[in-house]
């Protein structure tokens, strides 16, 4: 019986202190052990305990093992919903475990500064590089303004940002969106992008690593997908596209941002690009070829490199937002 296997892992007060925590972020087992002053693996026979239970879940990320609550979110059980209502209570009907979730929790604002430290460190260190290259091209906060105008007032549904980078594009639009899947392979940019995200709701965005060309995701699973200067980095695009639409809904969209073909060679040795930008004629082929239909693109001009913004609506026709949800 699911109730008795519960009942069994909340029968330590390791797991209880655990549980209240995670209802406040996902966090790490590695961070867990830090704020309960544990080892590792003693705290990971706990989280065992907890995924077994149907309490939470784990999800790895390099050699890193996060974990979640099952109370909120995207597939939240009733029974997880139950205990963090109970523990909610027992928290301020019972002194002592309030006494030691207000210390786990200061001890997570402790960590939630360190990821800020190591994002602040991580940026500064890349930031002159940059820096240059946003010179050379319109502001940032153009090209988000256009970006915005360009999506409309059409309900984003569930959101996938591909190549999340800082998390920018995942913190613009989380509010619009259902849920927000923010996916990058760098495990370096994934830490930024926790820490730049870590002020919305758990249950809003969810972080996964993963590669573009092999996205971790069902078929149809999003209704709007975003590659926001990530598609020169790849030296197939079309793969690159044909992925993003397996993923893409029927009548879903996709929402290309990056440069228009320029010849600025350094680029390909400074800053690892594998494409000099696209031209209006090369990225109407490549949605053509992954099945969306294009809608007409917009031009931000900088000083020597000009930002296109290309739609595409994926084949098939619109579907309801309740059918999306189930195909995802």
């Amino acid at each position: 019986m699911q109730i008795e296997t519960i009942v069994k892992a909340l029968a330590d007060p390791t797991r209880l202190r655990v549980m209240r925590m995670l209802g406040a972020m996902e966090l790490a087992v590695g961070e867990m052990a830090q704020v309960l002053s544990q080892s590792q693996p003693r705290v990971s026979r706990h989280v065992g305990i907890l995924c077994d239970a149907g309490l939470a879940a784990r999800r790895r990320e390099g050699s890193w093992v996060f974990l979640r609550s099952l109370a909120s979110g995207e597939g939240a059980e009733p029974l997880a919903q139950a205990v963090d209502r109970l523990l909610a209570i027992a928290e301020n009907e019972d002194e002592a475990f309030a006494r030691d979730c207000q210390a786990d929790r200061r001890k997570l604002a402790a960590i939630r500064d360190a990821r800020e430290a190591g994002a602040e460190r991580y940026f500064a260190a890349h930031a002159e590089e940059w820096d240059e290259l946003r010179r050379r091209h319109s502001p940032d906060a153009q090209v988000e303004s256009a970006l915005a105008e360009a999506l409309g007032e059409a309900p984003l549904g569930r959101l996938l940002d591909i190549g999340t980078g800082s998390g920018r594009m995942a913190e613009l639009f989380a509010a619009d969106a259902d849920h927000v899947v923010a996916l990058d392979k760098s495990l370096d940019m994934l830490r930024v992008a926790r820490a730049k995200l870590q002020h919305l709701p758990a249950e809003r965005v969810e972080l996964v690593q993963g590669d573009f060309l092999a996205l971790p995701f069902d078929a149809q699973a999003f209704d709007t997908v975003l590659l926001h200067q990530v598609l020169h980095f790849a030296q197939d695009p079309a793969r690159v596209l044909a992925e993003a639409a397996r993923v893409t809904a029927p009548g879903g969209r996709i929402a290309i941002v990056d440069f228009a073909a320029h010849e600025l060679e350094e680029l390909r040795q400074r800053h690892a690009h594998a494409r000099l930008g696209f031209s209006d004629a090369a990225m109407r082929d490549l949605l053509a070829r992954a099945g969306y239909r294009q809608v007409p693109p917009m031009a931000l001009e900088g000083e020597d490199l000009t930002v296109k913004i290309w739609l595409g609506e994926r084949r098939g026709g619109p579907a309801s937002t309740e059918g999306r949800r189930a195909q995802a």
